[in-house]
């Protein structure tokens, strides 16, 4: 947040809303500066960074009191203690001070800021890879500005809204929207849908609130109540269904995506549906290969710690999950390893291989 606010140019800070004005991910003002304090503390005192160190897993604090939370280098730091050999860094409060507005000047001035913000915080790591947020909504051409300049910057990728809120306007999967797609071939890189990036779409009405109870909140990007949990997966399903039936794989055979915070339980159903989907429309049209199998060659989707992985595994193959650790949010939980391994017993130490590194490797086009 503290980068995004240094990437405005003049010019452009008075068009980007404040942090107050969004309700959608409010920023709790004390846990921000109880943040601040303790990252002082560990800058001064060797011994007090070594206590957070000792404790980087604990996730029952505020996550702005995590090592490497907001400081760029502190999360270089934190890469160092995990022993990972990269992490993406995608915004948060950041993203939602910027996205829901109705103004599409400030849409786009706010996507470009918030583009640079990200790379400027990667910058000094080649470790830490930017994602940053392409609002297709702008429509082609001017998202094609907002990538190439975000590109430019040093994003590696960009988190795309799953739906186009208004009904009048073009999907994204329309051949118009193709130079953005080939653009992600190009360089190199998958594109990210994050269940917090949903163009406003809604899968649970209003009216099922009105029953009486108490609305449960897990709390970060969650959606509300369980069934909240129960379709947070309904707008990727929706959208990458869209884009394997659309024939955007077909026009551009190298894109890649990857499903983040959706879920994984969804997985083995969506494949039969996709497939059975496809044979009722098979005097309609020709599938030239199986819808599930599409699925399968371009999308990777990383599951929240302590889905049961083991059976998504075995209905799904061992090509299409990878690990994400979720720090320093909350729902990566104290222990994310342990949980994906408690339901991972009977795979063997390939498909662990591929879990961990080797699905992101291919889907990065990288080999660490």
């Amino acid at each position: 947040m503290i980068f995004f606010h240094l990437a405005a140019s003049e010019a452009d800070k008075s068009l980007i809303p404040s942090m107050d004005s969004q309700d959608q991910l409010p920023v709790v003002q004390a846990g921000l500066d109880r943040g601040k304090e303790l990252f002082k503390k560990r800058q001064s005192d060797p011994e007090v960074l070594s206590k957070f160190d000792d404790l980087i897993l604990d996730n029952s604090k505020s996550g702005w009191n995590r090592v490497g939370a907001f400081d760029p280098k502190e999360r270089s730091h934190a890469l160092d203690v995990f022993g990972y050999a990269m992490q993406w860094i995608l915004p948060t409060f950041s993203f939602h001070q910027v996205a829901h507005t109705s103004d599409m000047k400030v849409l786009e001035v706010g996507a470009k800021t918030l583009n640079k913000a990200m790379a400027g915080f990667c910058s000094h790591d080649d470790r830490l890879k930017a994602i940053g947020y392409l609002p297709l909504k702008l429509g082609p051409v001017k998202a094609m500005e907002i990538m190439q300049e975000g590109l430019d910057q040093g994003c590696y990728s960009f988190m795309i809204d799953t739906n186009e809120p208004n009904d009048q306007n073009k999907s994204f999967t329309h051949p118009d929207f193709d130079p953005i797609w080939k653009k992600f071939t190009e360089v190199g890189s998958p594109f990210v849908v994050h269940v917090a990036v949903n163009g406003h779409y809604k899968a649970v009405p209003d009216s099922f609130k009105n029953n009486g109870k108490t609305e449960l909140e897990l709390g970060g990007d969650a959606p509300a109540g369980e069934l909240g949990i129960m379709t947070i997966n309904s707008s990727a399903e929706l959208f990458l269904s869209a884009m394997i039936f659309d024939g955007v794989f077909e026009r551009h055979p190298q894109l890649k995506g990857i499903s983040m915070e959706h879920g994984a339980f969804w997985l083995p159903s969506w494949l039969k549906a996709l497939d059975y989907t496809a044979s009722l429309f098979k005097r309609k049209r020709e599938f030239t290969e199986l819808p599930s199998e599409v699925a399968k060659k371009h999308i990777k989707v990383s599951p929240f710690a302590g889905e049961p992985l083991g059976w998504i595994i075995e209905n799904v193959g061992p090509n299409m999950l990878v690990y994400a650790s979720d720090y320093p949010h909350p729902e990566g939980t104290s222990d994310p390893i342990g949980k994906f391994e408690a339901t991972m017993t009977n795979c063997d130490q390939e498909t662990m291989d591929a879990f961990y590194h080797g699905n992101m490797e291919e889907l990065m086009g990288i080999k660490i």
